[in-house]
């Protein structure tokens, strides 16, 4: 837990020098933290104007939220990785990550490239760790979307959402866009407010809340309906086994950002290469018919995920961000002595 906070702080002082040159000359840094800046206020980190700072790595880190098995998606982007190595003319590595935080702290450290990044901790990796999201995957009409899927056991007594009260309820963790920051900005007007009228019980992610619910352990969870979906189509679950009682308006699904400082030759090289590409048969299997990155904006596209944060309370700056490490690490934790009881 400490460990991973303390990688964000030491990465943090080694930005000094350039954070201090920053505060100097930029003329606007809105929520973005001091180590960037914002002069267009398209509200992502700006090039640096310093071209001694541009980065052109040898090998290109890329990973996928940690949604579900990273190893699983390590296994479904494998031609889209050969894709990109073939196309930028370098080593491409897919880095299994395990938490939200722990993919921020890596691209902000400079030890992650570009990946793709769950629909809340996009906001994080802008603010903290200088991304630039630039797609999300879809198809020719446009990219994916997804909903808050609340979820109970098909045999369960809970019909509506008033029936939540008093009952342990599953969000995933804090930085969550459809497990925990749109339940809190989204429940309360219908008349039950998370932690008041029922106890949030972190799982650790959307995949431990659908199994964590079927099991019995929690009662309910708000997830997002693709991972949901996508659990049902491998078969790692039933649909039989469970009941959707409540759907909120579409949100966009996972963004794909890059570092900030990357070379701009590169960079635009990068774009190219996923704006090109069309996925096989696999990749659309995996992605629920997704065959392709379509192009976005933070800006533009992420403006209903801020507006939800913000209304439930939420920020997404260092002091959030430390929260959610910690809570990441205490449900990580929670979710192997778990594992570790079943096998005994």
């Amino acid at each position: 837990m400490k460990t991973l906070w303390h990688g964000l702080a030491a990465a943090a002082l080694a930005l000094v020098a350039g954070a201090a040159l920053a505060q100097d000359t930029c003329p606007h840094r809105g929520e973005l933290d001091t180590a960037y800046c914002d002069a267009n206020r398209d509200l992502v980190a700006d090039p640096p104007t310093d071209p001694k700072r541009f980065r052109n790595p040898s090998v290109l880190v890329f990973t996928y939220t940690p949604v579900e098995d990273p190893a699983v998606y390590e296994r479904v982007f494998k031609p889209f990785t050969d894709h990109l190595a073939q196309c930028t003319s370098k080593r491409v590595v897919f880095f299994q990550v395990q938490s939200n935080a722990a993919q921020v702290e890596a691209m902000r450290s400079g030890r992650l490239h570009v990946g793709g990044f769950s629909t809340g901790p996009t906001a994080f990796a802008v603010n903290l760790a200088g991304a630039v999201p630039f797609a999300v995957k879809g198809d020719a009409k446009g990219f994916q979307s997804y909903h808050l899927a609340l979820v109970v056991r098909a045999d369960s007594p809970i019909k509506t959402l008033a029936d939540l009260k008093d009952r342990k309820v599953a969000h995933t963790s804090p930085s969550s866009n459809s497990g925990n920051l749109a339940p809190r900005a989204l429940f309360p007007p219908l008349g039950i407010t998370p932690d008041k009228d029922y106890k949030v019980l972190y799982s650790g992610g959307h995949d431990r809340s659908v199994l964590g619910v079927r099991t019995g352990d929690y009662d309910a969870a708000p997830v997002a309906s693709d991972v949901f979906e996508r659990m049902i189509d491998r078969g790692t679950v039933k649909e039989s086994e469970f009941r959707v009682i409540w759907k909120s308006q579409p949100f966009p699904t996972s963004s794909f950002a890059y570092a900030h400082d990357l070379e701009p030759k590169l960079r635009d090289t990068l774009l190219k290469c996923f704006h090109d590409y069309r996925f096989p048969a696999e990749m659309q299997k995996a992605f629920d018919g997704a065959d392709r990155f379509v192009p976005v904006t933070y800006q533009k596209e992420w403006e209903v995920v801020r507006r939800v944060a913000q209304s439930s309370g939420e920020s997404f700056g260092a002091k959030a961000f430390e929260a959610l490490t910690q809570r990441e690490e205490a449900a990580r934790k929670k979710a192997a002595e778990a594992k570790a009881a079943e096998k005994k």
